[in-house]
């Protein structure tokens, strides 16, 4: 039984074909969408900072990265597609809902979600001092081991606008499998 298990396994493994999205955001210092400035949210978590992100929802461009990573990867448009800033009811929104709608959207086309890699492009807040509960925050939210789940930042050495410390910017990539088409 349990060899009749590994060998459908593997032939459900070789019907699937193997996709990469790429995801980028940007959000500049400001007031939080509730108006407070003491906080930006990041990978779902609340980073002390001395200044919020301005955004429609929770401006939590890690997850909004993210989630246009795993939307591009299985050709379903971007965040803004599903989740319309024009659109009141995702003023002030917690991002979780927007990244659990694309891992939900990959669950629902028989996918498997193998991979994200993201990095956090900004001067501050620092964060190295977060990294491994934004790993295992997004871990989570993902349905991932954390082995899956790669958080990184780096800086522009001063430049740019990053670098002037007006905001920050993400940018992630995904890999999936779904079902192949030509089975």
């Amino acid at each position: 039984m349990a060899g009749d298990m590994a060998r459908a396994e593997k032939f459900l493994e070789a019907q699937m074909i193997s996709r990469t999205g790429m995801g980028f955001d940007v959000h500049q210092f400001g007031s939080n969408s509730d108006g407070s400035s003491d906080h930006v949210m990041l990978c779902g978590l609340r980073i002390p900072h001395e200044t919020g992100l301005v955004g429609h929802s929770d401006a939590d461009a890690g997850l909004h990265a993210l989630t246009d990573a795993i939307l591009g990867a299985i050709g379903a448009g971007d965040i803004g597609r599903h989740f319309p800033p024009s659109d009141p009811k995702w003023r002030g929104a917690p991002s979780h809902l927007f990244l659990e709608h694309a891992r939900d959207l990959v669950l629902e086309r028989g996918g498997v979600l193998d991979h994200v890699d993201l990095t956090l492009i900004c001067e501050r807040p620092k964060i190295g001092p977060h990294r491994d509960a934004m790993v295992a925050h997004v871990a989570t939210l993902l349905g991932l081991g954390v082995d899956q789940v790669s958080i990184k930042a780096t800086t522009t050495e001063k430049l740019g606008f990053t670098g002037r410390q007006e905001g920050l910017a993400a940018q992630a990539i995904a890999t999936v499998r779904l079902p192949s088409a030509r089975g």
